[in-house]
C-alpha cells in the first residue's frame, strides 16, 4: 500500500494528532492518583510492620504486594483504564515497571512461550533495565573516584 500525502495534508494530519492536552486537568489527576498509589504503599508498609515484620522485611513485602497488584490489574485490563485517567501518575516506579513487563507478556502470549512470551516480555522494560544498570555503573565509578 503506497500512501502519498502532500505537505499540506501531512501538516493537517500532524496538527490533528498533536492537539494539546488540558494540563490543568491532567497534571492534578496524575498527582492525585500517583499520590494514592504511594499512599497505598505506605499503608501496606505500616500494615506489614504492625504484623511484626522488620522494616526491611515490611518494605520487601510492600514491594511484592504492589508488583502483584499491578500485574493483576494489568492482566484484567484495569491498569490501562487507570492510566488513561492518571497519565504519568501510574508511572510510580514499581507499579509502572510491573505493568511494563506484564503488558507485553499478555499481548504476545498467543505467539507461544519462546517467540512470544520469551522474546517480547522485556520489549518495553528492557531499555529501562539496560540504561538503569549502565547509569548505576557510571554513578558507582564517579562515586568511587571522587568520594
Amino acid at each position: 500500500m503506497d500512501i502519498n500525502l502532500s505537505k499540506t495534508q501531512y501538516s493537517e494530519m500532524y496538527k490533528e494528532a498533536s492537539k494539546g492536552t488540558k494540563w490543568w486537568v491532567t497534571i492534578p489527576k496524575a498527582f492525585i492518583i500517583g499520590g494514592l498509589i504511594c499512599m497505598l504503599g505506605e499503608g501496606l508498609l505500616n500494615l506489614y510492620s504492625s504484623f511484626g515484620l522488620s522494616e526491611k522485611n515490611a518494605g520487601m513485602a510492600t514491594s511484592i504486594t504492589l508488583v502483584f497488584l499491578s500485574a493483576l490489574l494489568t492482566a484484567f485490563g484495569l491498569y490501562d483504564r487507570l492510566a488513561k485517567h492518571a497519565g504519568a501518575g501510574t508511572l510510580v516506579p514499581i507499579t509502572g515497571f510491573a505493568n511494563s513487563v506484564v503488558a507485553p507478556a499478555i499481548e504476545f502470549k498467543t505467539e507461544g512461550f519462546v517467540l512470544g512470551l520469551g522474546a517480547k516480555i522485556f520489549i518495553i522494560s528492557g531499555p529501562v533495565i539496560l540504561y538503569g544498570i549502565l547509569a548505576s555503573v557510571v554513578y558507582g565509578i564517579i562515586y568511587y573516584v571522587f568520594f
